[in-house]
């Protein structure tokens, strides 16, 4: 979350505005953000597992299911997932990979 932090300026000069989607409820998103100075990252609450079930990331987790599995989407202006990338539990996502496919659009 710190890298996406430390190269918002980049994503949002290729036309990308960053979001963190997770399960967890507002509260505990707001405590990440302030825990990890994330700044003005928006975290998205999918309290109910919508986006989810809806973009096909969910798994089960010690006996939990529809447990968001780590990805990162690109979406286009109009709605549409231009880009999906799945990562390993720990894996950080490849920043320039991300800018080059947003740049590309």
């Amino acid at each position: 979350m710190e890298l996406l932090r430390d190269r918002r300026p980049e994503l949002e000069e290729a036309g990308v505005t960053p979001y963190a989607i997770s399960r967890d409820a507002t509260y505990t998103q707001t405590a990440w953000s302030q825990a990890l100075d994330l700044g003005e990252i928006q975290f998205l609450s999918d309290w109910n597992g919508d986006a989810v079930r809806g973009f096909g990331v969910g798994t089960v987790f010690r006996g939990m299911k529809d447990v968001a599995e780590r990805s990162t989407f690109l979406v286009g202006r109009a709605g549409t997932v231009r880009g999906a990338w799945r990562h390993d539990p720990g894996e950080v996502p490849d920043f320039d990979e991300l800018l080059a496919a947003a740049r590309a659009l």
